[in-house]
């Protein structure tokens, strides 16, 4: 299906959005004149995908904020356990939707605090899951046993046998999911993982991420629970904890994730943040059906950043923005004075080395790298736009750019990070079967309890 193009929704608009929601609403393109008509291109209403969505902190008002400019889908539900985030989205639906029609008002998107509520319409087809991670897996699975196709923020969960539920659950029911992981869709990643992959560097023989650092055990002093919010709902699965602000500013969010900190709320940077690494490490590798067979914490054994290995022989190396003389191997022709991009990856082969990070960010050793020849036609089509790849794929019922399996497994990474942390020991993985190799307590790991009565 041809459309004309459209700039993507980044991330840094995302929460641009998110900051200034009602200024973006007043902005968004028109929708309805045209659309009711089904011409000049438009999307007639029937051919429309009805989407829900699901938590609505920071990420959550940018998704919004991109998605009620589609003229492709129509936003008609919006669900959060904080009374001002969600009136606020809903206020921001409707004000788009009317400033589209040139008409005084729209009263089609309704507010939930609930998602069950939202789950149990028939006439959503898709909802977007922006939660805090101790929901992630909880209600994708919950939202495609509904029928729902799911677009789901990264990490796609909260523990490795989460990740695995989470996959099962989809191909059991033969829904779309799209992990919100971004750079997937993304040119200059693309671009990078296809020149790696394809042999641009020769043998690869490391590569280097930033962003360290996992969450621990917390315990916050109680503070009153701010009226309009619904804190038995907002912990849902997780162990029961006082209300504390740090965990949730009421109204507008502070920061995209306040309670990562909080290691039953989620697992710090190497799940918040690395994990977008991470994946562009899973994809230049071409391991997105496998993973690192063996993960060593700082200070165990001879590297003084966590370190993953490969099968192949790999390290994948987490460092603290820098590469120093003292702890790392520098590639030939690399500035010491150069930090490592946020989210992006370092990779170092024989050959030479590629830089990638976001907004364009590709550099390489020798710079001829870069002007070697690479397939642009890699399978589903070029891609420029998350979103809109996942309403596509809804439509023709294709996987999407990261699909279920590829999101799970990257942010598979990020937990095996995560673990030998909190074991303080180098630990072997088994990825095909997705288990330590001889210990007991780190497999154990890999699934916590869930809190009464929720249940995957």
């Amino acid at each position: 299906m041809n459309r004309p193009a459209r700039a993507r929704c980044t991330r840094r608009q995302f929460l641009g959005a998110a900051a200034a929601a009602s200024a973006a609403a007043a902005a968004v393109p028109s929708v309805f004149p045209s659309a009711v008509l089904g011409s000049q291109g438009a999307v007639p209403p029937n051919d429309r995908i009805t989407l829900g969505f699901i938590g609505i902190g920071a990420m959550g008002q940018g998704h919004v904020a991109c998605c009620v400019g589609y003229p492709e889908a129509q936003i008609l539900a919006v669900c959060d356990v904080d009374r001002s985030r969600r009136e606020r989205a809903k206020t921001v639906v409707e004000e788009a939707y009317a400033a589209a029609q040139d008409r005084g008002a729209y009263h089609g998107c309704v507010a939930y605090n609930d998602l069950r509520e939202l789950l149990a319409r028939d006439d959503i087809d898709a909802v977007v899951i922006a939660t805090g991670d101790r929901w992630h897996a909880l209600a994708t699975v919950m939202a495609v046993r509904a029928g729902k196709d799911v677009y789901c923020e990264k990490p796609v969960s909260l523990t490795i046998g989460e990740a695995r539920a989470m996959i099962d659950a989809v191909r059991r029911y033969g829904r779309v999911f799209q992990g919100g992981l971004q750079q997937r869709s993304t040119a200059e990643f693309r671009k990078a993982c296809r020149l790696v992959r394809g042999g641009a560097l020769g043998r690869v023989e490391r590569v280097y991420v930033a962003f360290p650092g996992t969450s621990g055990d917390v315990s916050l002093p109680a503070e009153p629970v701010p009226e309009g919010l619904d804190w038995e709902l907002w912990l849902g699965p997780a162990p029961w904890h006082a209300y504390n602000s740090r965990f949730h500013p009421y109204g507008r969010p502070h920061g995209v994730v306040p309670w990562h900190f909080c290691r039953d709320f989620g697992g710090g940077n190497l799940t918040s943040n690395t994990v977008h690494a991470f994946d562009v490490v899973q994809w230049g590798l071409g391991t997105d059906e496998s993973g690192p067979v063996e993960i060593i914490p700082p200070g165990v054994g001879p590297y003084a950043d966590l370190t993953y290995r490969y099968a192949t022989g790999v390290l994948l190396h987490v460092v603290d923005w820098r590469l120093d003389p003292q702890k790392h191997v520098i590639p030939k022709g690399w500035d010491l004075n150069t930090p490592l991009q946020a989210f992006g990856a370092v990779f170092v082969g024989e050959r030479g080395w590629i830089h990638v990070g976001r907004s364009g960010f590709l550099q390489s050793h020798p710079a001829e790298i870069l002007l070697e020849a690479t397939d642009d036609r890699d399978a589903g089509g070029p891609v420029n736009n998350h979103h809109l790849n996942w309403l596509e794929c809804i439509r023709t019922r294709r996987r999407p750019a990261c699909d279920v399996a590829i999101g799970a497994r990257s942010t598979m990474v990020s937990h095996l990070g995560c673990i030998a942390h909190w074991t303080g020991r180098a630990l072997r993985w088994d990825p095909a079967k997705e288990e330590f190799v001889d210990d007991d307590e780190a497999n154990r790991l890999r699934f916590r309890a869930m809190r009464e009565p929720w249940r995957i």
